[in-house]
Protein backbone atom coordinates (compact mmCIF):
# COMPACT_ATOMS: atom_id res chain seq x y z
CA UNK A 1 0.00 0.00 0.00
CA UNK A 2 1.59 3.31 -1.12
CA UNK A 3 1.43 7.05 0.50
CA UNK A 4 -1.25 7.76 -2.57
CA UNK A 5 -3.37 4.76 -1.76
CA UNK A 6 -6.27 6.01 1.01
CA UNK A 7 -8.22 2.44 0.94
CA UNK A 8 -7.89 -0.82 -0.37
CA UNK A 9 -10.07 -4.03 -0.22
CA UNK A 10 -8.61 -6.99 -0.64
CA UNK A 11 -10.59 -10.40 -1.31
CA UNK A 12 -13.80 -9.29 0.86
CA UNK A 13 -16.39 -12.05 1.22
CA UNK A 14 -19.68 -11.07 2.66
CA UNK A 15 -22.18 -14.12 3.58
CA UNK A 16 -26.08 -13.13 5.15
CA UNK A 17 -27.33 -15.99 7.25
CA UNK A 18 -30.98 -16.69 5.95
CA UNK A 19 -33.23 -19.47 6.83
CA UNK A 20 -31.58 -22.12 4.08
CA UNK A 21 -28.20 -21.12 4.59
CA UNK A 22 -26.12 -18.24 3.93
CA UNK A 23 -26.15 -15.62 0.93
CA UNK A 24 -22.91 -15.20 -0.38
CA UNK A 25 -23.38 -11.73 -1.97
CA UNK A 26 -19.91 -10.41 -1.96
CA UNK A 27 -17.22 -12.73 -3.24
CA UNK A 28 -13.95 -11.75 -3.70
CA UNK A 29 -13.78 -8.33 -4.04
CA UNK A 30 -10.93 -5.82 -4.84
CA UNK A 31 -11.08 -2.07 -4.84
CA UNK A 32 -9.16 0.52 -4.29
CA UNK A 33 -9.29 4.24 -3.48
CA UNK A 34 -6.37 6.93 -3.96
CA UNK A 35 -6.45 10.43 -1.50
CA UNK A 36 -8.46 13.25 -3.22
CA UNK A 37 -9.72 11.14 -6.37
CA UNK A 38 -13.18 10.13 -7.72
CA UNK A 39 -14.34 6.67 -7.40
CA UNK A 40 -17.76 5.46 -9.15
CA UNK A 41 -19.29 1.74 -8.64
CA UNK A 42 -21.79 0.89 -10.65
CA UNK A 43 -24.06 -2.50 -11.27
CA UNK A 44 -27.47 -3.50 -11.03
CA UNK A 45 -29.77 -3.64 -7.72
CA UNK A 46 -29.16 -6.66 -5.88
CA UNK A 47 -25.52 -6.78 -7.12
CA UNK A 48 -23.31 -5.97 -3.71
CA UNK A 49 -22.55 -2.19 -4.12
CA UNK A 50 -24.42 -1.46 -0.77
CA UNK A 51 -22.97 -3.92 1.40
CA UNK A 52 -19.21 -3.14 -0.10
CA UNK A 53 -19.42 0.32 1.26
CA UNK A 54 -21.25 -0.94 4.51
CA UNK A 55 -18.11 -3.04 4.97
CA UNK A 56 -16.17 -0.50 5.05
CA UNK A 57 -17.84 1.36 8.01
CA UNK A 58 -18.96 -1.84 9.51
CA UNK A 59 -22.37 -1.10 9.56
CA UNK A 60 -23.95 -4.72 8.42
CA UNK A 61 -26.79 -6.05 10.19
CA UNK A 62 -25.18 -7.56 13.37
CA UNK A 63 -25.29 -11.69 13.42
CA UNK A 64 -27.23 -11.59 9.95
CA UNK A 65 -24.27 -10.75 8.41
CA UNK A 66 -20.53 -12.73 8.44
CA UNK A 67 -17.26 -11.70 7.00
CA UNK A 68 -15.22 -15.24 5.87
CA UNK A 69 -12.58 -13.88 4.13
CA UNK A 70 -10.78 -10.46 2.98
CA UNK A 71 -9.21 -6.94 4.06
CA UNK A 72 -9.90 -3.53 4.14
CA UNK A 73 -7.18 -1.42 4.74
CA UNK A 74 -8.02 2.03 5.69
CA UNK A 75 -4.33 4.41 6.09
CA UNK A 76 -2.49 1.08 6.19
CA UNK A 77 -4.76 -0.26 8.92
CA UNK A 78 -7.59 -3.35 8.37
CA UNK A 79 -10.50 -2.15 9.12
CA UNK A 80 -12.07 -5.79 10.02
CA UNK A 81 -9.54 -6.02 13.30
CA UNK A 82 -10.10 -2.36 14.62
CA UNK A 83 -11.69 -2.03 18.41
CA UNK A 84 -14.71 -0.45 18.91
CA UNK A 85 -13.08 2.86 20.05
CA UNK A 86 -11.33 3.22 16.69
CA UNK A 87 -14.09 2.09 14.41
CA UNK A 88 -16.27 4.91 16.51
CA UNK A 89 -13.03 7.44 15.12
CA UNK A 90 -13.28 6.40 12.18
CA UNK A 91 -17.04 6.94 11.82
CA UNK A 92 -16.72 10.32 13.33
CA UNK A 93 -13.61 11.94 11.86
CA UNK A 94 -12.74 10.00 8.83
CA UNK A 95 -15.31 8.63 7.07
CA UNK A 96 -18.97 9.49 6.09
CA UNK A 97 -21.85 7.98 4.03
CA UNK A 98 -24.54 9.72 2.06
CA UNK A 99 -27.79 6.95 2.27
CA UNK A 100 -29.71 6.55 -0.96
CA UNK A 101 -33.18 7.77 1.04
CA UNK A 102 -32.71 10.72 3.09
CA UNK A 103 -36.40 10.24 4.61
CA UNK A 104 -34.88 6.72 5.92
CA UNK A 105 -31.79 8.22 7.16
CA UNK A 106 -33.53 11.05 9.42
CA UNK A 107 -35.28 10.22 12.53
CA UNK A 108 -38.66 12.30 12.63
CA UNK A 109 -39.05 12.59 16.09
CA UNK A 110 -36.34 14.96 16.09
CA UNK A 111 -35.15 18.35 15.01
CA UNK A 112 -32.78 18.43 12.43
CA UNK A 113 -30.37 20.64 14.72
CA UNK A 114 -30.40 18.11 17.24
CA UNK A 115 -29.51 15.40 14.62
CA UNK A 116 -26.99 17.47 12.97
CA UNK A 117 -25.61 18.51 16.50
CA UNK A 118 -25.20 14.91 17.80
CA UNK A 119 -22.85 14.58 14.89
CA UNK A 120 -20.88 17.65 15.30
CA UNK A 121 -20.68 16.85 19.10
CA UNK A 122 -19.17 13.68 19.40
CA UNK A 123 -17.07 14.90 16.67
CA UNK A 124 -15.81 17.47 18.91
CA UNK A 125 -15.81 15.52 21.84
CA UNK A 126 -13.23 13.24 20.66
CA UNK A 127 -11.07 16.97 20.75
CA UNK A 128 -11.94 18.40 23.49
CA UNK A 129 -13.31 17.57 26.74
CA UNK A 130 -15.94 20.33 26.93
CA UNK A 131 -18.39 21.04 24.38
CA UNK A 132 -20.07 24.36 24.74
CA UNK A 133 -24.36 24.54 22.65
CA UNK A 134 -23.54 27.75 21.01
CA UNK A 135 -20.45 26.08 19.40
CA UNK A 136 -22.59 23.11 18.06
CA UNK A 137 -25.28 25.15 16.59
CA UNK A 138 -22.51 27.51 14.75
CA UNK A 139 -21.31 24.57 13.20
CA UNK A 140 -24.35 23.08 12.79
CA UNK A 141 -25.54 25.88 11.02
CA UNK A 142 -22.35 26.29 8.83
CA UNK A 143 -22.74 22.93 7.70
CA UNK A 144 -26.27 23.72 6.43
CA UNK A 145 -25.08 27.07 4.67
CA UNK A 146 -21.78 24.74 2.38
CA UNK A 147 -24.86 23.19 0.96
CA UNK A 148 -26.67 26.14 0.01
CA UNK A 149 -29.71 25.23 2.73
CA UNK A 150 -32.30 28.71 2.68
CA UNK A 151 -32.32 30.51 6.58
CA UNK A 152 -30.23 27.70 8.33
CA UNK A 153 -31.11 29.17 11.76
CA UNK A 154 -34.66 28.34 10.44
CA UNK A 155 -34.44 24.91 9.12
CA UNK A 156 -32.07 23.81 12.36
CA UNK A 157 -35.90 23.53 14.23
CA UNK A 158 -37.44 21.84 12.04
CA UNK A 159 -38.25 18.12 11.56
CA UNK A 160 -37.62 16.03 8.49
CA UNK A 161 -41.09 15.66 7.29
CA UNK A 162 -41.46 19.78 7.52
CA UNK A 163 -38.40 19.55 4.28
CA UNK A 164 -38.85 18.69 0.87
CA UNK A 165 -36.92 15.53 -0.47
CA UNK A 166 -33.85 17.77 -1.75
CA UNK A 167 -33.30 19.88 1.26
CA UNK A 168 -33.71 16.32 3.42
CA UNK A 169 -31.05 15.28 1.02
CA UNK A 170 -28.91 18.36 1.58
CA UNK A 171 -28.99 17.83 5.07
CA UNK A 172 -28.09 14.34 4.81
CA UNK A 173 -24.85 15.64 3.42
CA UNK A 174 -24.43 18.62 5.61
CA UNK A 175 -24.25 16.06 8.69
CA UNK A 176 -21.61 14.07 5.98
CA UNK A 177 -19.49 17.32 6.11
CA UNK A 178 -19.98 18.74 9.37
CA UNK A 179 -16.43 17.54 10.16
CA UNK A 180 -13.50 17.38 7.87
CA UNK A 181 -13.72 13.90 6.48
CA UNK A 182 -11.07 12.14 3.82
CA UNK A 183 -13.73 9.73 2.71
CA UNK A 184 -17.23 10.31 1.74
CA UNK A 185 -19.23 7.89 0.29
CA UNK A 186 -22.65 8.14 -1.97
CA UNK A 187 -24.94 5.61 -2.09
CA UNK A 188 -27.01 6.83 -5.00
CA UNK A 189 -27.78 10.35 -3.55
CA UNK A 190 -30.65 11.27 -6.47
CA UNK A 191 -32.04 8.34 -6.42
CA UNK A 192 -35.76 9.70 -5.11
CA UNK A 193 -35.19 13.15 -6.22
CA UNK A 194 -36.46 14.77 -9.55
CA UNK A 195 -34.08 15.34 -11.99
CA UNK A 196 -33.42 18.67 -11.51
CA UNK A 197 -32.61 18.11 -7.62
CA UNK A 198 -30.80 15.27 -8.07
CA UNK A 199 -28.63 17.26 -10.98
CA UNK A 200 -28.07 19.60 -8.15
CA UNK A 201 -27.47 17.60 -5.35
CA UNK A 202 -24.57 16.01 -7.53
CA UNK A 203 -23.07 19.71 -8.67
CA UNK A 204 -23.09 20.19 -4.68
CA UNK A 205 -21.29 16.71 -4.47
CA UNK A 206 -18.95 17.57 -6.87
CA UNK A 207 -18.09 20.82 -5.50
CA UNK A 208 -17.67 20.01 -2.01
CA UNK A 209 -14.93 17.04 -3.02
CA UNK A 210 -13.00 19.62 -4.98
CA UNK A 211 -13.10 22.50 -2.27
CA UNK A 212 -11.56 19.71 0.56
CA UNK A 213 -9.95 17.72 -1.33
CA UNK A 214 -12.09 14.58 0.19
CA UNK A 215 -11.80 10.96 -2.04
CA UNK A 216 -15.66 10.18 -2.91
CA UNK A 217 -17.18 6.77 -3.99
CA UNK A 218 -20.17 7.88 -5.89
CA UNK A 219 -22.55 4.28 -6.11
CA UNK A 220 -24.97 4.86 -9.00
CA UNK A 221 -27.01 3.30 -11.53
CA UNK A 222 -26.40 6.21 -14.12
CA UNK A 223 -23.24 5.44 -16.56
CA UNK A 224 -23.67 9.12 -17.63
CA UNK A 225 -23.47 10.08 -13.71
CA UNK A 226 -20.63 8.24 -13.56
CA UNK A 227 -18.86 9.24 -16.38
CA UNK A 228 -19.17 13.00 -15.18
CA UNK A 229 -18.77 12.76 -12.05
CA UNK A 230 -15.59 10.38 -11.50
CA UNK A 231 -12.11 9.69 -12.30
CA UNK A 232 -12.15 5.94 -12.19
CA UNK A 233 -14.82 3.45 -12.43
CA UNK A 234 -15.60 -0.05 -10.66
CA UNK A 235 -18.20 -1.99 -12.36
CA UNK A 236 -19.63 -4.89 -10.27
CA UNK A 237 -22.11 -8.03 -11.19
CA UNK A 238 -23.12 -10.26 -8.69
CA UNK A 239 -20.68 -9.57 -5.73
CA UNK A 240 -17.50 -9.15 -8.11
CA UNK A 241 -15.66 -7.18 -9.68
CA UNK A 242 -15.81 -7.38 -13.52
CA UNK A 243 -13.75 -4.60 -14.78
CA UNK A 244 -12.10 -0.87 -14.07
CA UNK A 245 -10.73 1.42 -15.94
CA UNK A 246 -10.32 5.21 -16.00
CA UNK A 247 -13.89 6.31 -16.72
CA UNK A 248 -13.34 7.68 -20.06
CA UNK A 249 -11.36 4.35 -21.29
CA UNK A 250 -14.27 2.74 -19.89
CA UNK A 251 -16.43 4.11 -22.11
CA UNK A 252 -14.34 4.18 -25.40
CA UNK A 253 -13.08 0.57 -24.86
CA UNK A 254 -15.66 -1.90 -22.71
CA UNK A 255 -14.62 -5.26 -23.08
CA UNK A 256 -15.99 -7.18 -20.44
CA UNK A 257 -19.90 -8.58 -21.49
CA UNK A 258 -21.74 -7.12 -18.98
CA UNK A 259 -20.35 -4.15 -19.22
CA UNK A 260 -20.65 -3.74 -22.54
CA UNK A 261 -24.32 -5.07 -21.63
CA UNK A 262 -25.10 -2.16 -18.91
CA UNK A 263 -24.05 0.41 -21.79
CA UNK A 264 -26.28 -1.31 -24.70
CA UNK A 265 -29.18 -0.74 -21.69
CA UNK A 266 -29.10 3.28 -22.02
CA UNK A 267 -31.85 4.77 -23.49
CA UNK A 268 -30.44 6.37 -26.64
CA UNK A 269 -32.26 10.32 -26.69
CA UNK A 270 -32.03 10.57 -30.34
CA UNK A 271 -34.10 7.36 -31.24
CA UNK A 272 -32.82 4.37 -32.33
CA UNK A 273 -35.08 2.05 -30.79
CA UNK A 274 -35.66 0.31 -27.45
CA UNK A 275 -32.37 -0.21 -25.49
CA UNK A 276 -31.41 -4.14 -25.84
CA UNK A 277 -31.08 -4.53 -21.78
CA UNK A 278 -29.32 -7.80 -20.65
CA UNK A 279 -31.49 -10.73 -20.97
CA UNK A 280 -31.83 -12.82 -17.48
CA UNK A 281 -31.02 -12.01 -13.78
CA UNK A 282 -28.51 -11.99 -10.96
CA UNK A 283 -27.96 -15.54 -9.31
CA UNK A 284 -29.24 -17.00 -6.80
CA UNK A 285 -27.18 -16.34 -4.13
CA UNK A 286 -27.44 -19.56 -1.89
CA UNK A 287 -26.58 -21.24 -4.94
CA UNK A 288 -24.60 -19.24 -6.56
CA UNK A 289 -23.16 -21.07 -10.30
CA UNK A 290 -19.76 -22.02 -10.31
CA UNK A 291 -16.96 -20.13 -12.23
CA UNK A 292 -17.86 -16.73 -13.90
CA UNK A 293 -21.47 -15.67 -11.71
CA UNK A 294 -22.19 -14.06 -15.03
CA UNK A 295 -21.80 -16.83 -17.37
CA UNK A 296 -25.32 -17.93 -17.53
CA UNK A 297 -26.09 -14.84 -18.81
CA UNK A 298 -23.32 -14.55 -21.05
CA UNK A 299 -23.62 -15.14 -24.78
CA UNK A 300 -19.88 -15.59 -25.02
CA UNK A 301 -19.59 -18.38 -22.21
CA UNK A 302 -17.40 -21.38 -22.46
CA UNK A 303 -16.70 -24.61 -20.71
CA UNK A 304 -14.00 -22.79 -18.93
CA UNK A 305 -16.22 -19.58 -17.35
CA UNK A 306 -18.41 -22.53 -15.54
CA UNK A 307 -14.72 -24.30 -13.93
CA UNK A 308 -12.87 -21.52 -12.01
CA UNK A 309 -13.76 -17.39 -11.99
CA UNK A 310 -11.58 -15.02 -13.65
CA UNK A 311 -9.20 -13.04 -11.83
CA UNK A 312 -9.15 -9.37 -12.99
CA UNK A 313 -6.04 -8.91 -15.85
CA UNK A 314 -4.64 -5.78 -17.09
CA UNK A 315 -5.60 -5.43 -20.41
CA UNK A 316 -4.04 -1.67 -20.60
CA UNK A 317 -2.76 0.60 -18.55
CA UNK A 318 -5.01 1.19 -15.06
CA UNK A 319 -7.97 -0.99 -17.27
CA UNK A 320 -8.19 -4.27 -15.47
CA UNK A 321 -11.06 -6.99 -16.94
CA UNK A 322 -12.06 -10.25 -15.33
CA UNK A 323 -12.96 -12.43 -18.12
CA UNK A 324 -11.82 -15.09 -19.99
CA UNK A 325 -12.93 -13.55 -23.46
CA UNK A 326 -10.09 -10.82 -22.68
CA UNK A 327 -7.57 -12.94 -22.27
CA UNK A 328 -7.33 -14.68 -25.64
Amino acid sequence: MDDKTLLEIKDLHVWYKVYGGYLKVLHGVNFLVRKGERVGLVGEAGCGKTTTMKSILQILPPGDSRIPKGEIIYKGKDILKMSFGELQRLRSKEVAMIFQDPTAALNPVFTIGAQIGDVVRYSIALEEKRVKKEKIKTLSARALKEVYMPDPERILTNYPFQLSGGMRQRVCIAMSISSPRNLLIADEPGTSLDVTIQDQILRLLKEIVEKQGTSIILITHSLGVAREMTDRIYVMYAGTIVETAPAKDLFKNPVHPYTRGLLASVPKISGGGIARGIPGRIPDYLNPPPGCRFQPRCEYATPSCQEKPPQLFEIDKDHFVACYLAQR
